[in-house]
């Protein structure tokens, strides 16, 4: 406990502390020598903070935001001083401001100005853009939680697989339930989201069976350890690196790298593309999901097949492994 203490402070401090850009893409549409001129300027910001592309036009600027391949762009007006950055804070209000701190300190150095124009906005309800992670969050912990109370009541490992079928059935109707709570929650009661009802409601459903399907495992294999490493991953790890408060170019290298293939990451992803981008993208996250629930699985499957016998060991009497009656006579060897 104390480590997991520990390493919740360090990682939620580490991933948020200091937000800076990297590789964070912007577009630039302009005539050919203004656009390699800026092109070149936002390549030569320290740090690599810009990935910088060469854009045709505000029409394609456009179409590459809405399909989150660009979090800007940069639409320059040869006629007037004026330009125009095209943002979406829907993708991550800090990207955005990012955005135009970088843009709007080059401007100036030239003489010009910059005005910001949001091309998919938040909701109304969704002020900070992050209603869409809290119910990722919410699943993941209902997940491990879950998970956890099954293991703890009836045996950290199922005595035999027609047990662990059960307790997988279990945890699949209560990830259908949760999922559609939360979704309607969301949706209709709080009016924190926009998007399909039935696309939260799938990703809910999903992200909770994933997660509690990796910690049934996680118990299976390390018995009541296991729960501390699910915390490990889903919340000490998991929750800072989802790119909820800040999107992944802003935030250090190793929450960076790991975030989108986790479950909370690949989950935010996909609330925010069901609710403001048309569901574009989802394949990579969606099947980030799908292999831990297969992963979960599979490794409870051959945990319980290889190691008979399930349950804690030293479980307390009346509360034995998965399926044994405490009242139920041993027979002992003569």
């Amino acid at each position: 406990m104390l480590l997991l203490q520990l390493g919740f402070i360090t990682s939620y401090v580490g991933a948020l502390h200091d937000p800076s850009p990297h590789r964070l893409s912007i577009g630039v549409v302009a005539p050919p020598p203004a656009q390699q001129q800026l092109l070149t300027a936002l390549a030569q910001v320290p740090d690599e903070a810009v990935r910088p592309r060469a854009v045709a036009d505000r029409a394609q600027a456009e179409s590459l935001i809405r399909d989150q391949r660009l979090y800007a762009a940069l639409l320059v007006d040869p006629a007037g001083s004026q330009d125009t950055l095209l943002v979406a804070s829907a993708r991550g209000p800090a990207a955005a401001t990012a955005a135009q701190k970088i843009v709007g300190g080059l401007e100036q150095a030239q003489g010009r100005t910059v005005r910001v124009e949001d091309v998919v906005p938040l909701a109304r309800g969704d002020a900070e853009g992050l209603s869409g992670f809290y119910l990722v969050v919410g699943c993941c912990v209902g997940g491990y939680l879950v998970a956890s109370i099954l293991g703890i009541s009836a045996g950290s490992r199922p005595a035999n697989r027609h047990r662990a079928a059960i307790r997988t059935g279990v945890l699949a109707l209560y990830a259908v339930a949760a999922g559609l709570g939360g979704a309607l929650i969301i949706g209709p009661v709080l009016h924190a989201l926009p998007g399909s009802t039935w696309g939260l409601w799938g990703l809910g459903t999903l992200v909770v069976f994933a997660v509690g399907t990796i910690t049934m495992a996680l118990e299976c294999l390390f018995d009541v350890i296991g729960i501390g490493i699910a915390v490990l991953l889903f919340v000490v790890l998991g929750n800072p690196s989802a790119g909820g408060v800040f999107p992944p170019p802003l935030m250090p290298p190793f929450w960076r790298a790991i975030g989108p293939w986790l479950p909370n990451g690949a989950g935010t992803d996909v609330a925010r593309s069901i609710a403001y981008f048309d569901a574009t993208r989802l394949t990579g996250p969606l099947l980030v999901l799908a292999a831990w629930a297969v992963v979960g699985l599979v490794v409870t499957a051959l945990a319980v097949s290889l190691r008979p016998g399930g349950g804690r060991m030293g479980a307390a009497p009346g509360r034995q492994a998965d399926g044994e009656d405490a009242s139920t006579p041993r027979r002992t060897p003569a």
